[in-house]
């Protein structure tokens, strides 16, 4: 059978279609992908790339968006991603969408859920489709208390869903066929009835490749280790966070080490406590800690949580303080303010995630969880019976 993702240029949103895509291929079927073609680098050697048009908007692309998302929080973050980058998105990857389905003719397409060009393809071709859902925000039902918000997003996308041949009250966020969310239930926390065609795989691994070098023999043996990550996107965001952490953990440094994967400019003053690395071989890196800092990056919080390791949640925009909450709520972390959180506050929280047995307990909870999810190959599993 022939399976076609398609995704976004997000680094988050390509990793576990990867993982997806092996399995299926460990299976005896086809997997490609389509989407814009700044994804190649994401991509396995030799994978097959439907690429679409180039980044939507003026000259600066996605770069130029993110400059501008950087500086918003809130309700205002949520508007810029609707009407800034999934709308336009939709409406720029929709002909090279449309021609790639065309052409190839998948038996299944596995639309991402930020990818509203995927779903009206399939349904404009009559081909069964899946959502990929790389971030279990939407099924907490987010913008409940916000009835006016969530009449907004509904009626854009409803919109958008016109412009492209399909009828209106075509969703592309969730197919009514089958749904992959990349979690589970353990994390996620209390919901409405989950409906069948809701499947929870938990998180979807895959290899990637060790493109980052990493000096091994600095890690100190006698120490424990923490990982500080605010992920790509965020990183340059984190000029005062990244120097109070590290003051914060200064009076703990005989017996902790944190490696800080940020630009050094950003990192302040030089600490013997602290291993700075611009970028870090993360999946590697993570069986070598106790902790990990983190914004509330999905992909990040359930790499850690594979590991058993409890996290410190500073959550900026979007997603991540949804996701924060149900790590809280799980017992698996703690919640500091990124923009506001003081070194006593850092250092409470660090000492927690490190000292508190219950904290790694509900961290070892949601561990054995996504073990008992099956990952991609349970995801695998549930493409083929769409066939």
């Amino acid at each position: 059978m022939r399976f076609m993702f398609v995704v976004p240029p997000f680094a988050g949103h390509v990793n576990p279609t990867v993982a997806v895509a092996a399995a299926l291929t460990e299976r005896g079927h086809e997997a490609v992908w389509c989407g814009p073609p700044e994804i190649l680098d994401l991509l396995p050697l030799g994978a097959r790339l439907f690429a679409t048009a180039d980044s939507p908007g003026a000259p600066g692309g996605y770069a130029r968006l993110h400059a501008r998302w950087q500086r918003l929080r809130g309700v205002g973050a949520l508007r810029f991603l609707v009407e800034e980058t999934l709308v336009p998105l939709a409406h720029t990857m929709l002909p090279g969408v449309a021609a790639a389905v065309a052409g190839y003719r998948p038996d299944v397409v596995v639309a991402d859920q930020q990818t509203f060009a995927g779903a009206f393809a399939a349904v404009k071709a009559g081909i069964p489709w899946a959502t990929s859902a790389t971030t279990s925000a939407e099924f907490t039902r987010p913008l409940v208390g916000f009835p006016k918000i969530d009449a907004w997003v509904r009626t854009r996308i409803a919109e958008t869903a016109v412009a492209a041949g399909v009828p209106g009250d075509c969703d592309p966020r969730f197919s009514p066929r089958l749904v992959l969310v990349f979690s589970t239930p353990e994390l996620v926390g209390p919901t409405d009835a989950i409906p069948a065609h809701h499947r929870y795989v938990g998180p979807a691994f895959g290899r990637r490749p060790a493109t980052v070098d990493f000096p091994w023999d600095r890690l100190d043996p006698d120490r424990r280790h923490v990982l500080v990550s605010l992920g790509t996107l965020n990183r340059d965001a984190g000029d005062r966070f990244y120097p109070a952490v590290v003051a914060a953990t200064r009076p703990l440094a005989d017996r902790v080490q944190l490696i800080l994967a940020a630009p050094e400019r950003l990192a302040g003053p030089p600490a013997e406590h602290v291993l700075v690395r611009e970028f870090v071989p993360q999946p590697a890196l993570l069986p070598h800690l106790d902790a990990v800092v983190t914004h509330g990056g999905h992909n990040t919080v359930c790499e850690a949580l594979a590991f058993g390791l409890p996290l410190v949640l500073a959550p900026i925009r979007d997603d991540q303080p949804i996701v924060a909450r149900q790590v809280v709520v799980a017992g698996a972390g703690v919640r500091v303010r990124f923009g506001r959180a003081h070194v006593p506050e850092l250092r409470a929280a660090v000492t927690d995630v490190l000292d508190r047995p219950e904290l790694r307990a509900g961290a070892a909870r949601i561990r054995a969880s996504f073990a008992a999810a099956g990952g991609a190959d349970a995801a695998a599993e549930r493409l083929e019976e769409l066939c």
